[in-house]
């Protein structure tokens, strides 16, 4: 099969196609002929080492996936030869430990990540992946709608509602709310009852973001402390909630533009940077920081499920072939996409 294969970190140059072995399955395990596979910030943190923890080279990257059942696992027998399917972030689980058993196996001791090691990841024509990490997808949901439901849209769903518990008439601010994560974060808080600042450093995404349902769009430029202007929208009282897509960039910002009581769900970080700050400066205002990371199988069945009756809109800019993925990733590390660019491999299945 075709696979872009990264063997060493470096700059878009290293990710070149090549031909490799077609999985075969395991005994809990499918193999999915892919048609989709969202390109996502993480997959350009992983060719730069940015992010290196569990990484190991050579790899296949992309961890956004959707397709159909070609191959089924003597034990697999959940799905059949022809289903229509989008994974998880990973391709293994134990789901045995404490943590599987209670919805949070995207912590499991012995997950295996697709997109970072065991040779499996979304930019190919074929992945094996275990049946723990796969969801069914909806006769309304299109291939490459499908392929970025665990990330942008499951990920943005633990954040807003399970991590971040977001309720009627709460304030909240998504930060990066222009990128693949953003769009659908400040979809998510308003289906959820919220009044919405969506804060970006791309001005020609406000409109977009305006008509999500964005109620004020903050566009900032890099670096930039909007805090003072985040009060001003607030009355002086700042968010309840932040939906922080960026991290270290914005980390003085965001901790200001919280109100007493406020709650920082930290989703996305786009730096190796570190930073310092007082930790009195948070609990003297009551304010909590928690990390979303990834996305139970349960998450992704209820994104799709959103999906599929129109209450998120996936935000997909546009398509390429393996062999585009350089520009595509160029385009990422520019700032200049909108929500997800989707890899199309094997052609349209719905």
């Amino acid at each position: 099969m075709k696979a872009v294969v990264v063997h060493e970190a470096g700059n878009v140059d290293v990710l070149r196609v090549h031909d490799v072995p077609r999985p075969t399955p395991g005994p809990h395990e499918v193999v999915i002929q892919i048609a989709a596979c969202g390109v996502c910030t993480l997959d350009v943190a992983t060719r730069k080492r940015t992010y290196r923890r569990g990484v190991e080279l050579p790899l296949i990257p992309g961890h956004e996936i959707s397709g159909r059942v070609v191959a089924v696992g003597t034990e697999a027998i959940e799905f059949l030869v022809d289903d229509h399917v989008a994974t998880t972030q990973r391709f293994a689980i134990c789901g045995r430990c404490r943590l599987c058993r209670n919805g949070y196996e995207a912590l499991c001791a012995k997950r295996r990540f697709l997109g970072q090691q065991g040779f499996r990841g979304g930019y190919a024509e074929y992945v094996a992946v275990q049946v723990d990490n796969v969801a069914k997808v909806p006769d309304e949901v299109r291939d490459e709608q499908a392929a970025i439901a665990a990330c942008a849209i499951g990920r943005s769903l633990n954040a807003v509602r399970d991590a971040g518990g977001v309720s009627i008439g709460e304030r909240v601010m998504v930060t990066g709310a222009g990128g693949g994560l953003g769009v659908h974060a400040l979809q998510l808080a308003r289906a959820a009852g919220a009044w919405v600042v969506a804060q970006t450093t791309s001005p020609d995404k406000a409109d977009l973001l305006a008509q999500l349902g964005a109620h004020e769009v903050l566009v900032s430029n890099r670096n930039e402390d909007f805090s003072d202007r985040v009060k001003e929208l607030t009355g002086g009282d700042g968010v309840d909630v932040v939906i922080d897509n960026v991290g270290t960039p914005v980390f003085d910002a965001v901790r200001r533009s919280l109100a007493i009581n406020g709650r920082w769900m930290l989703v996305g970080q786009l730096s190796g940077d570190f930073v310092k700050f007082n930790p009195a400066q948070l609990f003297l205002k009551n304010q909590s920081v928690t990390s979303v990371h990834s996305t139970s199988k349960a998450q992704l069945e209820d994104a799709l499920a959103l999906m599929a009756r129109g209450v998120v809109r996936p935000v997909i800019s546009g398509t390429c072939q393996l062999d585009e993925l350089p520009s595509v990733h160029r385009r990422m590390e520019a700032g200049a996409v909108t929500g997800r660019v989707v890899i199309r491999t094997c052609g349209a299945l719905s």
